[in-house]
């Protein structure tokens, strides 16, 4: 991954010499050289990831705090706006902007399913963008299966416009250019497990119960999509986790289409040594590890950069990103994080521990979770809610900060949309207020 981020900005003397930089989380850690010493600051990278300035002619660079710089194209045609004025890596919320290298063309629809007042709004947008704006529209298959669109004459035009899709066999994460959600929460985690590397921009109507991630609302669509296609939009870019699964091989293998297997996500890279299997996913919300079915406390090890930093007694652990700090997480006593801030949460579940308190730690670190050699039982992880699966003795699960965010296009700002939500949905900080005094009184 090369962006303008990743260029460090030398002076002309220094332009004849040959550098070559690499981010250690996007290009496996490889080491960084350069014939002449760096003087000065580096102007574009953030300083936790710039090299230590010294007489030595080589160095290697450590792994970035601020996790690994997100790759700033989001599908085939939407890029971040740069903003020449960056220090850091990770912008300011305020100049997040979107752009378009192209007019997009091609836009994925995705709707609750099995909500039949989505229906009407579903068959507007569609209409809006087929007919107004003569876009392809990508639909998945089995939103087209429901009988109330299967039997309405009057959207059978529109439909035989559609591109179809089904989920785990058809690959779409090269054709469509940004994405418009029409439900709750639940449609842009679902959105976000469709694209395990680049993300197109999401637009995300507020159709569900609790909308805090869907900050539109539908009943001006046609304008703000319209803003949207013209590129006036501000981002948030909501950070991904990347979870490697390490699985011993107990059975016999299962049959896997186009890179994905029944029980997840498979990378196209598909290792099997050592009879161990490698999952690989991103996530945007949580990676949850509970102890399932059995009555026993679970009973895992966490790991930190190598390190063993605790052993989690009790229901389970979840491990979130900023955006997974208002979910499963708050339920579970976590603070909650700006999107904006690049960080991982720990959250235990129940634990059998007074003093078991949450924790936020860098974004640029590695957590690898296993169970504990001595634990009763074994334990279950789930993905945003999905792809749940069992964890044994000897299998790993090894997450850090993806380096492809999600691109939530914003209301108004990254900053007022959050507190917004955090007002209307979850009733942040709700109190009756205090009475004045009626008169003047001396203390």
């Amino acid at each position: 991954m090369e962006t303008e981020q990743e260029n460090l900005c030398i002076s002309k003397d220094d332009e004849s010499s040959e550098c070559a930089f690499h981010c250690s989380a996007c290009h496996d850690d490889q080491d960084w050289s350069c014939a002449n010493p760096i003087r000065g600051r580096a102007k574009t990278r953030s300083l936790s990831a710039s090299p230590a300035l010294g007489s030595t002619k080589e160095f290697r660079r450590t792994r970035s705090l601020h996790g690994p710089c997100p790759v700033t194209t989001f599908g085939p045609k939407a890029c971040m706006l740069q903003n020449p004025k960056t220090i850091m890596h990770i912008q300011d919320p305020a100049s997040q902007r979107l752009t378009w290298n192209k007019p997009p063309k091609s836009v994925l629809v995705i709707k609750k399913i099995h909500d039949a007042s989505l229906l009407q709004p579903f068959k507007e947008l569609c209409v809006y963008l087929t007919e107004e704006n003569n876009m392809i529209v990508y639909v998945e298959k089995k939103v087209l299966e429901d009988p109330a669109i299967v039997n309405d004459d009057n959207f059978g035009p529109v439909k035989k416009k559609f591109c179809t899709f089904r989920e785990d066999y058809d690959d779409i994460s090269n054709q469509i250019d940004f994405i418009i959600c029409l439900g709750g929460d639940g449609t842009l985690l679902y959105a976000s497990s469709l694209f395990q590397g680049s993300v197109p921009p999401v637009m995300a109507f507020h159709l569900g119960s609790l909308g805090f991630l869907t900050p539109f609302n539908f009943e001006n669509f046609q304008s703000q999509v319209t803003q949207v296609i013209e590129g006036n939009a501000a981002l948030v870019l909501r950070s991904r986790l990347k979870v490697k699964v390490v699985k011993e091989h107990r059975e016999k293998k299962t049959l896997i289409q186009n890179g994905i297997e029944e029980n997840g996500v498979i990378s196209t890279s598909l290792e099997m040594e050592m009879g161990k299997q490698i999952m690989q996913y991103q996530v945007l919300n949580e990676v949850v590890v509970d102890r399932g079915p059995s009555s026993y406390l679970s009973n895992v090890d966490v790991f930190l950069d190598g390190h063993l930093i605790t052993t989690v007694q009790g229901d389970g652990v979840i491990v979130s990103t900023p955006t997974g700090s208002t979910a499963y997480a708050a339920a579970a006593g976590a603070s909650m994080i700006h999107p904006n801030v690049p960080a991982i949460m720990i959250t235990p579940i129940c634990p059998h521990s007074l003093s078991f308190r949450p924790i936020v730690v860098p974004a640029g670190v590695e957590l690898k979770i296993m169970l504990s050699p001595d634990a009763r039982n074994t334990a279950w992880v789930s993905f945003d809610g999905r792809k749940r699966q069992e964890v044994c003795h000897g299998d790993s699960i090894s997450i850090t900060t993806s380096c492809y965010p999600l691109p939530s296009i914003c209301f108004r700002d990254p900053v007022s949309d959050w507190f917004e939500s955090l007002a209307e949905c979850l009733h942040w900080n709700v109190r009756k207020k205090q009475n004045h005094f009626a008169v003047e009184e001396e203390f």
